[in-house]
């Protein structure tokens, strides 16, 4: 009997091993969950590919960044060692992190509780990040969602938060005013891009001393865009639930619950006090009328000493005192009562880099927190809720605006 040609042969050891490959997938299916099977069956691409767990939620150039496992950052941060921690935001620690390629990055491990506030701020933020991209804003090099950790993973920054070097005390680094009008003037490019030069406007709505980072050059670069919004360009404001850091934020903001750009600017021109004086906008132990920092930088205005809310460290230093005083005027410009009356961020950058001796308009008086009200409160919702009352603004003239009187007493 004559034996079967080869090439017979290797037709039918093809076809029973795929009838052999269909048997056991179907009862891989029958056996396995379907989502594990869909993850075992993609190729995978490491670094590149964007997590089904993203479908349909996120937007913006995935692509640009990577996408971590738990066990990696875990290890990179030395299973989140306190020594490691960087800081701490609202939603979460911050660690130092090294990766097995020797890049330092800084890992924001967010707190996702019962309410979802740290998922809601995990998908804005890298939904926003990953749509805008400028020197003066923090670089988002990657991301983790595995199971339930959510963990956001940035460029490292030597010399960290802002707040540590103007509020730390001893040991701090010195900040000299040159570095200081640099620091300034970087910020308020960061926020003139987000407002008037991204493809989509954005309101940051926490702009402070924490949320200002520093390279090793200590060019800051605004971080953490969690309370963010995207603001369309065919309306004049939203209206939307109070978010963001009392004492920086902007009256018919925490009254109205009106948020427009200037709500950032208005934040700006409390952070610019900061960052001359290094004192926080709020301390309730110094004297009552230098507890508010606005109501202090504008009294001493009035006065024509507005070069006494300068750092003495920087005054003993020394530092150009035109200058300081026309920063001073644009930072009080930035918190004047009414967001039509504040200037756009592109006119601040122009007030603060233009090298004539064009002058800078008079500022209008500030609105005032009700420092009585404040004593004893931490910042809060209660807090929040309270600030919304006319009684915690005061000596805040009413004007017309767009035709009618501006109520500031006017709850939401």
């Amino acid at each position: 009997m004559a034996s079967p040609e080869p090439r017979t042969v290797f037709l039918a050891f093809i076809v029973i091993l795929v009838l052999v490959i269909i048997i056991l997938v179907g009862i891989c299916c029958k056996v396995l969950k379907p989502d594990l099977m869909r993850r075992l069956m993609r190729p995978r691409s490491p670094g590149s590919e964007v997590p089904e767990y993203f479908s349909g939620n996120m937007s913006g150039n995935l692509r640009t960044i990577t996408y971590f496992d738990y066990a990696t950052l875990k290890k990179a941060t030395r299973d989140f060692n306190q020594k490691n921690q960087l800081g701490r935001g609202g939603f979460g620690p911050v660690y130092l992190g090294k990766l097995d390629d020797g890049r330092k990055v800084a890992v924001k491990q967010l707190s996702v509780g019962k309410s979802g506030q740290g998922e809601s701020e995990f998908f804005v933020e890298v939904n926003m990040i990953t749509s805008i991209q400028h020197k003066n804003l923090v670089r988002l090099v990657g991301c983790c969602s595995e199971g339930s950790q959510r963990l956001l993973v940035y460029e490292f920054m030597k010399n960290k938060s802002l707040d540590k070097i103007l509020f730390g005390g001893e040991g701090s680094p010195f900040l000299n005013w040159k570095t200081r009008h640099q620091i300034i003037i970087g910020i308020a490019r960061g926020l003139q891009y987000l407002h008037e030069e991204s493809n989509l406007r954005i309101v940051h709505r926490d702009i402070k001393a924490s949320n200002i980072l520093l390279d090793d050059k200590f060019q800051p670069k605004i971080s953490d865009f969690g309370l963010a919004r995207f603001f369309p360009e065919d309306q004049t404001y939203l209206s939307t639930a109070f978010a963001g850091t009392l004492g920086y934020t902007a009256p018919e903001y925490a009254i109205r619950g009106e948020l427009t750009v200037k709500a950032d600017t208005y934040s700006f021109g409390v952070l610019v006090l900061e960052i001359i004086s290094s004192r926080n906008n709020t301390d309730l132990n110094l004297p009552n009328e230098m507890q508010y920092l606005p109501e202090h930088a504008w009294r001493l205005y009035e006065q024509s000493k507005v070069l006494e809310l300068v750092d003495p460290k920087v005054q003993a230093d020394g530092f150009d005192e035109k200058e300081v005083q026309q920063v001073c005027q644009i930072a009080l410009l930035c918190v004047q009562p009414y967001p039509n009356l504040r200037p756009a961020m592109s006119e601040v950058v122009l007030m603060l880099t233009m090298k004539s001796d064009q002058s800078i308009p008079a500022p209008m008086k500030p609105a005032f927190l009700d420092r009585k009200n404040l004593k004893d409160k931490n910042a809060t919702s209660d807090t929040a809720m309270e600030m919304r009352s006319a009684s915690y603004w005061l000596n805040t003239p009413s004007p017309i605006v767009d035709g009618k009187p501006y109520d500031m007493s006017c709850g939401i």
